[in-house]
């Protein structure tokens, strides 16, 4: 009987379960180990909607797919003997591992960076509380904004969804006028995305900016954070310290940088040095043979320019090819299933908004695609009141030309 173990239970640990299960030959185990006992979803938008984010109970709802479940979390994995330590001492057998548990935030690499310091979060849906009531406060009494992503993290795509969003609410209240914002990124131009742009992105992100008067400072660097003021260092193209930038702000939402799960860290041939798990071109370990990798804890060239940026979209399909290599192996064939890397990024600019596509493979001239329009805002939204901010810059369609 073949056991299969999956760490994680998020956006790539849920799917593998399911897809594995519709899969399974009978007297197969599949188990999925997490942290908590509760899926909840954070949200691009905190600052849009007080309400708790929606939640489900993960036992319950794994147990109808015939998936087993423990909520104690991943203490340490031992993959020379096929064991995984849980956090109650408990050790887990496996025959197949899948390690799809998400990065999680170093905010301790930046003094005075994430929830304990003085800015927020949008990586887990526990940040979300704060997010909400200090942005209630800030609508309150307004004053200068600071956003983006600090060198190391691997999301853009949030950064800049949040300066649009907060832009957004902020002319709805008719505050914007109040507010100056300024939009800091490790990127090395706006609309770098992590992979270098796709197709027109670094021009149409910085219009959108530039329309919406938010400052950037692109190629940053943000050396500490203190009550009211971020320290930023702009670097030339060559890499060269440029100009110091002390930037005051009464909200201020950044994403942090990333590292890979305590569980896994350290372990040689299995995770680099940052604890993102190394895999192959089917999304297995070289070293390791029975152990595969889905999500944003996958180490990959592909993402090397600014971390391990993994769309929604590619995570869809690291899962998939995950799920039919797994498959594959048990039935004694050799793994082929391989993931498409189409970097697909959709930002929510209130009520239009940009979506960039690209296609980079499977063709002699990859496809590079952008669209913009009130479509994208509604893509984003399950339930929502659709419609554009009187005077304000995204009550005006961008046409693609």
């Amino acid at each position: 009987m073949a056991r299969i173990v999956i760490i994680g239970s998020g956006a790539s640990g849920l799917p593998a379960a399911h897809e594995l299960a519709e899969s399974a030959r009978p007297g197969e185990q599949i188990t999925v180990v997490s942290g908590q006992s509760t899926f909840r979803a954070g949200s691009a938008t905190p600052w849009l909607s007080a309400r708790d984010s929606t939640g489900f109970d993960l036992a319950r709802n794994l147990g109808r797919k015939g998936v087993d479940f423990s909520a104690a979390g991943a203490r340490r994995l031992d993959p020379g003997r096929n064991q995984l330590e849980l956090a109650d001492g408990q050790r887990l057998d496996y025959d197949i591992l899948v390690i799809a548990a998400g990065p999680q935030p170093a905010f301790d690499e930046i003094p005075g960076l994430g929830p304990e310091g003085y800015t927020h979060s949008l990586c887990h849906a526990d940040h979300l509380h704060g997010c909400v009531q200090d942005w209630n406060r800030f609508i309150a009494e307004p004053g200068p904004i600071v956003v983006g992503a600090v060198q190391g993290a691997s999301c853009f795509a949030p950064a800049y969804e949040s300066a649009f969003l907060m832009d957004a609410e902020l002319r709805q209240h008719a505050l914007r006028e109040r507010v100056p914002m300024t939009f800091v990124t490790a990127e090395p131009y706006v609309g770098h995305l992590g992979v270098d742009g796709i197709g027109e992105s670094r021009e149409r992100i910085a219009a959108a900016l530039r329309e919406r008067d938010i400052a950037w400072i692109a190629n940053a660097h943000v050396d500490r954070v203190e009550s009211g003021v971020m320290h930023v260092t702009e670097h030339a193209a060559g890499g060269r310290a440029a100009r110091q930038h002390a930037l005051p702000f009464r909200y201020s939402m950044m994403m942090p940088p990333f590292r890979g799960i305590d569980a896994v860290a350290g372990i040689e041939g299995l995770a680099n040095e940052r604890g993102f798990i190394l895999v192959d071109d089917c999304l297995r370990n070289p070293r390791y043979r029975n152990i595969y990798a889905a999500g944003a804890t996958v180490a990959s060239a592909a993402c090397a320019a600014a971390g391990e940026h993994k769309t929604a979209y590619m995570i869809d399909a690291m899962v998939n090819a995950v799920a039919r290599n797994i498959r594959d192996q048990l039935d004694g064939r050799e793994p082929e299933a391989r993931p498409t890397w189409n970097p697909v990024r959709v930002a929510d600019l209130g009520a239009a908004g940009l979506a960039f596509v690209a296609d980079p493979e499977g063709a002699l001239q990859p496809a590079h695609g952008a669209g913009a329009g009130d479509w994208v805002h509604m893509s984003r939204c399950s339930a929502c009141d659709v419609g554009s901010v009187p005077g304000s810059p995204e009550a005006k369609p961008i046409h693609l030309r």
